[in-house]
């Protein structure tokens, strides 16, 4: 058995209708859902974190980091 667990759930997840530690028979079907939700999560979600793809052992975790600052102040006026 494999899972598919959420490091943190932020509030744009728990809004979202993803689940946190899905079950999988096969590893392949468990890396695949991950890579998808996470693709979803850092596309559609607040910008505020990043989400990446761990494996470790029989769990394949999404890991939430705060996204690097783009430098940018935010006025306007940058791009």
């Amino acid at each position: 058995m494999y899972k598919v667990q959420v490091e943190k759930e932020c509030g744009c997840f728990k809004r979202s209708d993803f689940s946190n530690d899905i079950s999988f028979e096969s590893k392949d079907d468990a890396l695949m859902q991950a890579i998808e939700m996470s693709k979803e999560m850092n596309e559609e979600f607040c910008q505020k974190h990043e989400f990446d793809v761990v494996e470790n052992g029989n769990t394949i975790m999404i890991k939430v980091a705060e996204r690097a600052k783009s430098g940018c102040c935010g006025g306007g006026h940058c791009g």
